[in-house]
C-alpha cells in the first residue's frame, strides 16, 4: 500500500513538474512570438515605467533622465557573480547567467519582471551567454573544452563537444556576429576561432600578435576588430578572412575592451590604464591614428564597453573596483554627471546592456543582481 502511494505521489510530482516545464516553454515560446510592444501597443511598459515620452529628438548632453527599476532578476535572485546580461534582440525578454551554473530568462516589464525559463548547467558555470542573432537559442561557455546551445524554441539543451581541429580548452570568451554567421571564440596566443553559429562547426582561425582580449563587429558582420595586449587594433574582412588594416591605439600599453557604435561612425578602445580612446572612421586611413576624445573617467582597467541603438550613449565599467560606471554622450563626447547616483550601489559590475531601443539599461555585478534602468528620453522597449 505505502509503495503504491509513493509511486502515485511520485507520478503525480513528475507530473506536475512536466507540466509546469510545458507552461514555461508556452510562455517563452509566447513572448518571443509576441516581439516589442511600441507604446501604442505597450500600455503596460508605460504604465510600469511613467510617462517619458520626450520632445526631444536627440539625447540632451549632462544630465541623464533615467529611473531606477526593480532588478531583473528579482523573482531568482543570487549570490553567486553574474558574468552575462543581454536584452533579446526582438522580444521583450532578458538572460542572466553566471557561477551559479544557470541561465535565467526574463521577461521585462520593468516592475515584476517575471522570470519565464531557468536552465541549469551541472559543473558548468557560465562564463559567457550570447543570444544567437534570429534569437532563437543562447550559446553559453565556460572553462571547457565543450559548450552548450539551448534552443529556446524547442526547449533543447544541446552539449557541442570539443571541435575538431581545435586544441583550446577554455571556451569561455566569445562574441556573436550580428549578421548570424559567426560564433568567434577568444583562444590562446592570439587566436581567434571562427564557428558556424548555424552548424556549430569550426570554418577556420585567425591569429593576431600577443593575446587576443576583446573583439566587435561593425553592424552588418562585415568586418570584425580585435585588440590585445600589445595595444594595437586589427581590423578583419570576415567575408575574406583577411587582415585589412590595423593601428596603434595612442597611448595603449594593453587593449582590454572594444566596441563600434550602432552607426559604425564611432571605435571605443578601452584599455588598462582606465584611458577610453574614441575613434572616427578615419582610423581605417592611418596606422597612427588620433583618437577625437580620450576619456578619462575610469582610475582602473577599462574591461566593459557598450554602444545603445542610437549610437548617443557609450557604457563603460571596470570590474576592479566598485561603482566603476560611466555613461558617455554622444556626439558631445561629455560624461553624463548624474550617473550613478551617488547614493545608488552598483557594487562591481561586470556586464552590461542596452535593450533594443534603448528603453532600459542593465548592469550584472559580482553579487548577483541584474540592476535594471530605465532610460526615459527613449520611449520604446
Amino acid at each position: 500500500m505505502r509503495m503504491k502511494m509513493k509511486e502515485l505521489m511520485s507520478a503525480k510530482i513528475d507530473g506536475f513538474k512536466a507540466s509546469n516545464k510545458r507552461k514555461r516553454r508556452s510562455s517563452l515560446r509566447m513572448c518571443l512570438h509576441t516581439g516589442l510592444k511600441t507604446d501604442s501597443e505597450g500600455e503596460d511598459l508605460l504604465h510600469s515605467t511613467g510617462n517619458y515620452l520626450t520632445s526631444s529628438e536627440f539625447l540632451p548632453k549632462g544630465i541623464l533622465e533615467i529611473k531606477k527599476c526593480t532588478d531583473a532578476n528579482k523573482e531568482s535572485p543570487t549570490q553567486a557573480k553574474l558574468k552575462s546580461v543581454e536584452f533579446h534582440p526582438t522580444a521583450q525578454v532578458m538572460l542572466t547567467a553566471g557561477m551559479n551554473q544557470t541561465l535565467n530568462l526574463f521577461q521585462i516589464d520593468g516592475k515584476n519582471n517575471p522570470k519565464i525559463q531557468s536552465v541549469f548547467l551541472d559543473k558548468f558555470p557560465i562564463h559567457t551567454a550570447h543570444f544567437s542573432a534570429s534569437g532563437e537559442e543562447v550559446i553559453m561557455g565556460s572553462k571547457h573544452k565543450s559548450f552548450y546551445c539551448y534552443d529556446m524554441i524547442a526547449g533543447k539543451i544541446v552539449n557541442i563537444p570539443q571541435i575538431k581541429g581545435l586544441e583550446e580548452t577554455n571556451m569561455s570568451r566569445f562574441e556573436m556576429s550580428p549578421d548570424g554567421q559567426h560564433i568567434v571564440f577568444l583562444g590562446k596566443y592570439g587566436h581567434m576561432h571562427l564557428v558556424s553559429a548555424k552548424s556549430k562547426e569550426w570554418m577556420s582561425s585567425l591569429k593576431m600578435n600577443g593575446s587576443v582580449e576583446a573583439v566587435a563587429f561593425s553592424r552588418d558582420g562585415s568586418k570584425m576588430y580585435s585588440i590585445g595586449d600589445d595595444g594595437e587594433v586589427y581590423v578583419w574582412d570576415m567575408r575574406t578572412r583577411d587582415c585589412i588594416h590595423r593601428f596603434r591605439d595612442e597611448g595603449c600599453l594593453k587593449g582590454t575592451s572594444i566596441a563600434v557604435s550602432k552607426n559604425d561612425q564611432y571605435l571605443a578602445c578601452g584599455s588598462y590604464s582606465g584611458v577610453v580612446n574614441i575613434y572616427d572612421d578615419s582610423h581605417m586611413t592611418s596606422g597612427y591614428p588620433q583618437p577625437v576624445k580620450s576619456v578619462m573617467n575610469l582610475t582602473t582597467p577599462c574591461t566593459t564597453t557598450v554602444f545603445n541603438s542610437s549610437s548617443e550613449i557609450l557604457a563603460l565599467a571596470s570590474n576592479y573596483s566598485e561603482r566603476a560606471v560611466k555613461l558617455v554622450h554622444f556626439p558631445s563626447m561629455t560624461v553624463f554627471s548624474n550617473f550613478p547616483d551617488r547614493t545608488e550601489s552598483l557594487r562591481i559590475p561586470l556586464c552590461m546592456d542596452f535593450s533594443v531601443n534603448s528603453g532600459y539599461f542593465t548592469i550584472g555585478n559580482h553579487k548577483g543582481q541584474a540592476l535594471l534602468y530605465r532610460l526615459k528620453h527613449y520611449s520604446n522597449y
